[in-house]
């Protein structure tokens, strides 16, 4: 069962939200929040598996919520505003996904299984404008030397992150567990400081953008002794 916490100013999209989880037989809203203050009271209290977040909130707004919920819970953010600092903004703050209110019910369902299994997700009306953004950067900033503290397997996985791979196609395409492998994007994210694996798929594409990839040339180390059994939070 995947608990949801519904955060959002409106009552009445708040309550839709609800309906349309509640119909699914795999979904359970554990909690609703009409500001950002009390989302992140809630999920710090119900350590729910997703946030569906709101951006423009009073108190707390959307952003600043996920910043601090990000840590502990998934952040599938989904707002009426299709503008480029709210897409940037939940993105650095650590959300796995970005949606936007138009998203049908099965989609917004599936949206959230998603992200609860580990995966991320952008709206596909952003999605071009998101890659278009990061490749004008003129330079991508040296990810300094957290990369080198990966080892090979994690930077073959991190490679896989860059091409937008779910974990259940980069378990396939490296010949290992789906578990290991929530069990290396959540040791990625920790070697690397970040709140989540789109930050983590950026990242990778920066890298093969200035030449140098995110998988090691070297073989692959084995996997470690019990690596299938880590934290999937971050996953």
């Amino acid at each position: 069962m995947i608990d949801v916490l519904v955060a959002d100013d409106q009552a009445a999209v708040r309550a839709g939200l609800v309906l349309i989880l509640g119909a699914a037989p795999d979904v359970r809203v554990v909690g609703e929040a009409a500001d950002g203050e009390r989302a992140v009271e809630l999920a710090r209290e119900l350590r729910p598996d997703v946030v569906l977040m709101d951006v423009r909130m009073p108190r707390l707004d959307g952003i600043s919520a996920t910043r601090q919920i990000a840590g502990f819970a998934d952040v599938l953010v989904l707002t009426t505003f299709d503008l480029d600092e709210y897409v940037f903004g939940a993105l650095r703050a650590g959300a796995a996904g970005f949606l936007l209110k138009d998203v049908d019910a099965d989609r917004l369902v599936e949206a959230v299984r998603t992200v609860a299994a580990g995966d991320g997700i952008i709206a596909p009306q952003v999605t071009r404008r998101l890659i278009g953004a990061f490749a004008a950067r003129p330079e991508p900033p040296d990810p300094g030397p957290a990369v080198a503290e990966l080892t090979p397997r994690e930077r073959e996985v991190l490679a896989c992150l860059g091409e937008g791979l779910s974990n259940g196609e980069i378990a396939e395409r490296l010949s290992m567990a789906e578990t290991t492998t929530k069990t290396h994007v959540s040791r990625i994210l920790a070697k690397l400081g970040l709140r989540s694996r789109v930050q983590a798929a950026i990242l990778a594409q920066e890298l093969a953008a200035s030449g140098l990839p995110a998988a090691s040339g070297d073989a692959a180390a084995p996997d470690a002794p019990g690596s299938g059994s880590g934290d999937l939070s971050a996953g």
